[in-house]
């Protein structure tokens, strides 16, 4: 039998034991359990930090096993899993009988998809052919594997530095390739509704359109009246992806005059997309490529390497305001709101030198 295998079998029994384990998507790695498992699924909540009310994503090996976790389910989503499972697209639908009120986080909806990464397909159809979770019920809840809030890891090593030993084994699979979370579309309103696009992803509307034959409506940027029908979903809080370090997003112009700009005792960091010059008040720059695709593979593992400096500010380089990069954009707007908190927030403002201050001592350098 083949390590790999081994270790396969070691997962799948760790998972049917109503433990934790973390594997690789092609996304974000995830913090799996047995979905059927309450006991197993409140775990993942104790080690994340996770609200109650906050719902996970079923991975599920194949969409043949979609009639288990979900009912009434639209001629669509059928035309979706067909053009994008295994992907990077999660379908929001009406929750089957049985399925357990702690997954959906006491909703009546669910959320499900069938991941592309090979060793997560691997997992979730051995899981599969051992029998399952409890009840024969087929899927493992594994939404990402860090602390709530925090950035979503992308490499094992990853997931080890935030989880620690809460997690009894880490499957690793390498960089993520797409490396930020699925696109959510919510087709749980039944035949005739349009969707709603509740979270971006890699897969974009005008993809979604293709198949449907309709751009589905924007329904995370619903607000005020009328809020409450939309489904709660993971990475829709205002705050999310966050690092530790508080952050700003600017404009490639104000972020070079603030790091031209000596301040007593600021380091800053930066990440950007376009050239930075080296400067007296930046510790570290971390330039990610120019193109959509490319940027969102770096862009949580660059996060963290700017958090784990000693810069007490990390300036991000606004992105292009264009549909291409409407996920990306999401995704720093809420790091942005999450990032380290409003008492260590300092200001944009050059700090006034003064007798004796300390000032940032390393120098201005490009790990891009």
């Amino acid at each position: 039998m083949p390590p790999e295998a081994t270790v396969i079998d070691h997962a799948v029994a760790l998972l049917q034991a109503g433990e934790l384990v973390a594997f690789p998507t092609e996304t974000v790695y995830g913090l799996g359990a047995d979905a059927a498992n309450p006991a197993a699924v409140g775990r993942i909540f104790a080690a994340k930090g996770r609200p109650a009310d906050h719902p996970l994503i079923v991975h599920l090996p194949a969409d043949g096993y979609l009639d288990n976790w979900a009912s009434d389910i639209p001629r669509q989503a059928w035309e979706l899993t067909e053009a994008f499972w295994p992907g990077p697209l999660t379908l929001i639908l009406r929750r089957g009988r049985g399925v357990p009120g702690v997954v959906t986080g006491g909703q009546e909806t669910i959320g499900l998809r069938v991941p592309a990464h090979p060793l997560a397909l691997t997992l979730l159809r051995a899981f599969a052919e051992a029998g399952g979770g409890l009840g024969g019920l087929c899927g493992v809840a594994a939404p990402s594997a860090n602390r709530f809030g925090r950035i979503s890891p992308t490499e094992a090593a990853h997931v080890r530095a935030e989880l620690g030993e809460s997690v009894r084994l880490i499957l690793d699979g390498g960089r993520c390739a797409v490396g930020i979370e699925s696109t959510i579309i919510d087709l749980s309103r039944g035949a005739g509704e349009a969707p709603r696009l509740l979270r971006p992803g890699a897969i974009t509307p005008e993809q979604i359109a293709t198949v449907i034959g309709r751009l589905p409506a924007v329904g995370w940027e619903q607000r005020g009246a009328g809020a409450e029908a939309v489904p709660r979903v993971p990475g829709a809080l205002a705050a999310h992806y966050a690092p530790a370090t508080p952050m700003r997003l600017l404009p490639a112009t104000e972020i070079a005059r603030l790091a031209g700009t000596p301040a007593a005792g600021r380091c800053h960091a930066v990440l950007c997309h376009s050239q930075m010059a080296a400067a007296e008040a930046v510790l570290l720059v971390r330039r990610l490529p120019a193109d959509p695709a490319h940027y969102a593979h770096e862009l949580y593992a660059a996060l963290r390497e700017l958090d784990q400096s000693s810069a007490d500010l990390i300036l991000v380089e606004d992105v292009p305001a264009t549909a291409a990069w409407s996920a990306i954009a999401d995704r720093l707007q809420r790091a942005a709101s999450g990032a380290g908190g409003s008492a260590k927030s300092p200001s944009l403002e050059p700090a006034r030198q003064s007798t004796g201050a300390v000032r940032c001592s390393a120098p201005g350098r490009n790990s891009g």
